[in-house]
């Protein structure tokens, strides 16, 4: 399994996954895509490994804490103001 694959951007744009990925990936005509423009270089995902990643990305995070905190430091500058 090589995880590199030379594709070429055809006409209007098109790319052409190779068999070897779309079969590994279960790919099929229609399968929605998502395509990641990221400071590091294009990313292409099924939504499932979209939500993985955010899911992945985001884990450990409290970010309910984190924006009451936001809003009381917010509250605390308006009150000294």
């Amino acid at each position: 399994m090589n995880g590199t694959h030379a594709i070429v951007v055809g006409d209007r744009g098109r790319i052409v996954v190779p068999v070897e990925v779309r079969e590994r990936a279960g790919l099929a005509e229609g399968t929605p895509l998502v395509l990641l423009d990221t400071p590091d270089g294009l990313v292409l995902l099924t939504r499932e490994q979209l939500l993985a990643r955010v899911r992945g990305e985001l884990d450990g995070l409290d970010l309910v804490s984190e924006l009451l905190a936001d809003r009381r430091r917010n509250a605390e500058q308006e009150d000294t103001v």
